[in-house]
Formats: structure tokens, sequence, C-alpha cells
């Protein structure tokens, strides 16, 4: 059973930072993406960044220069470093992972809400 656990939300003022983490367990097959999206309330989930196995990391523009991904591969994980938060980060953050076992299939975490005041 895929489960894949986030942790790191809260709240903070805008201008401060916070460390995302979601680490995936019983995943046996190919990991061919993994990534992180937020969903606004009233809005569509949209990417944040994302990374293909080997690839170079894709970021959202908003979030250029303020958002750093990065994953250990080792132990299934990956992280998002916020800093210079604004109050439209606000949202439910989510990490997805996509495996391949003749096609694709995309795991998602529960979510955790990050809030930025002003």
């Amino acid at each position: 059973q895929v489960q894949l656990v986030e942790s790191g939300g809260g709240l903070v003022q805008a201008g401060g930072s916070l460390r995302l983490s979601c680490a995936a367990s019983g995943i046996t097959q190919s990991i061919t993406a993994m990534g992180w999206y937020r969903q606004a309330p009233g809005k569509q989930r949209e990417l944040v960044a994302a990374a293909t196995s080997g690839s170079r990391t894709n970021y959202a523009d908003s979030v250029k220069g303020r958002f750093t991904f990065s994953r250990d591969i080792a132990k299934n994980t990956v992280y998002l470093q916020m800093n210079n938060l604004k109050p439209e980060d606000t949202a439910v953050y989510y990490c997805k992972f996509t495996v391949h076992y003749f096609k694709d299939y995309d795991y998602w975490g529960q979510g955790t809400q990050v809030t930025v005041s002003s």
C-alpha cells in the first residue's frame, strides 16, 4: 500500500519561511516524477515545483527564486523549502509521486495547510 505523509505546514508571517517534507512508503515500482502542488480556496490545484527522475526541476513562475525543491531518492522523500512567503502563497500543499508499471500512476499526499499572514 503506497502512502505519502506530509509535514511542515503551518502559520507564518509574510517574509517568513517554512519547509515541507513528504515521505513515501510502499513504492516498489519505478518513480518517474515527484513534485509539489497547491490549492487555494476557490482555485484549481496548480503546480508549484516538480521534477522527473534525473531531470531539472520546473517551478511555477510565482515561486521562482523563493522556493526550492529537493529530494532524497534513497529515502523516497521530497522537500519544499519556502522562503520569503507571501499571503498569496496561502493554500493546501500536496506532494505527488508518479510511478510507472506498464502505465503511470499518481499518488498524492493528504495535504498540509500553509497560511501566510500579512
